[in-house]
């Protein structure tokens, strides 16, 4: 099967949190977004094949995600995808990752507990534990070179703390790309079993994994109380459809969970257009899915070829996991003001700067290449007129 990653497809006009709504954040309608982590191609043709049909069925009434269909999917994409065996009575579901960590967050911490997160980390992590009152605990992630390492003394000076509940990891990490290995994980796993410490793991860039490197699902190395949030959203591009999935360890957990979902919340029927993406997904997409990656890939060789060539000090390389190219201007010695600025009045880019995840952030650039590489190309042109203006 072969699929056109190259054909361009205007996202005017159609409510678009990328293109339509760029003024937001940035001040101007008139750019070219690299922005807001979702992708400028159409889903797969089998996710939009299903939901096709349920439209043609025409009614689109109440529904249920605790069936074998939906179950059965996600079970088979753990096994074929990662090796991993889910245990289907762990699973739960929500209408976004982001919401299923506002719950647990609520459900597993109180009001001023701290929550720990590697840095730089993304956005709306910051948001979601500032906006339920607990106090973020960042444990910055150690750069050397193009790799990024975890600091397990500063971690666990952090999580030995009292008023420490929960440490919430973002594997694959956004926005640095890194893929934790197996042993990290463990050792994430063992320190805060050890300290009391549940923990929250949003995998939703799981699929987007690159090179030798592998994703490791938290269920594989897990102690004590855990959930595993993720979604089909990022990988096959379906996000409008709300729609994500977790695995909960503890029985009373999910009970709780489920209970705010339902009986606090209202929110007993889920988005059957997401469920039939899902199923869809899952047993039919893994070739569309690959043939994507590897587009990716390129994308992302291509932003180092011309970054380099232009500013060989950076030495930038490809990140290991996610579409989200982290550039580190630093060895440029440019004001990240002054170059949004340029990027913005000038070059009429939109590009995330990376003081938006953090202090850690300060000096680093956000560019999503999940487009068209003629998209990516015009970018990464006026990126390089941008610095050069500065340098």
């Amino acid at each position: 099967m072969s699929f056109d990653f190259s054909a361009v497809t205007d996202r005017h006009g159609t409510w678009c949190t990328q293109w339509d709504y760029v003024a937001d954040r940035f001040g101007s309608t008139d750019l070219l977004p690299f922005t807001i982590s979702d992708m400028d191609f159409p889903a797969a043709p089998c996710i939009l094949d299903a939901l096709q049909r349920r439209l043609q069925h025409g009614v689109l009434g109440y529904s249920r995600w605790h069936h074998d269909d939906f179950l059965g999917a996600v079970a088979h994409w753990f096994q074929r995808r990662f090796n991993s065996r889910i245990d289907r009575e762990s699973v739960v579901y929500g209408p976004s990752v982001i919401y299923m960590v506002a719950q647990l967050i609520r459900q597993w911490s109180q009001p001023d507990d701290g929550v720990v997160t590697f840095t730089p980390a993304y956005d709306a992590f910051f948001n979601v534990v500032n906006g339920n009152q607990r106090n973020m605990m960042a444990c910055p992630l150690l750069k050397n070179g193009n790799d990024w390492s975890l600091d397990a003394q500063h971690l666990e000076s952090l999580l030995v703390q009292p008023t420490c509940s929960v440490l919430l990891l973002c594997s694959p990490h956004n926005p640095t790309g890194k893929v934790w290995t197996r042993e990290e994980l463990t050792l994430i796993a063992e320190l805060c079993e050890r300290h009391n410490v549940r923990v929250i793991s949003d995998e939703i860039h799981m699929d987007m994994v690159w090179g030798e490197h592998r994703h490791t699902p938290w269920n594989d190395v897990g102690r004590g109380e855990w959930a595993l949030l993720t979604s089909g959203s990022k990988s096959f591009n379906i996000p409008a459809l709300t729609g994500a999935y977790g695995l909960i360890s503890h029985k009373a957990s999910r009970e709780a969970y489920l209970h705010q979902l339902k009986a606090c919340d209202g929110l007993s029927s889920p988005a059957v257009l997401a469920v039939h993406a899902h199923v869809a997904a899952y047993h039919h997409g893994e070739p569309w899915l690959d043939a994507l990656r590897e587009y990716l890939q390129g994308n992302l060789r291509y932003v180092a070829e011309q970054l380099n060539a232009a500013f060989p000090p950076l030495n930038w390389q490809p990140p290991q996991s996610t579409y989200l190219a982290w550039i580190d201007l630093r060895p440029l010695g440019i004001d990240d003001k002054q170059l949004q600025n340029e990027l913005i009045r000038h070059q009429k880019v939109a590009i995330m700067p990376g003081y938006t995840y953090g202090e850690e952030g300060n000096g680093f650039l956000r560019l999503n290449v999940g487009c068209p590489r003629s998209k990516v190309e015009a970018g990464v042109e006026k990126l390089i007129t941008g610095i050069r203006e500065l340098v």
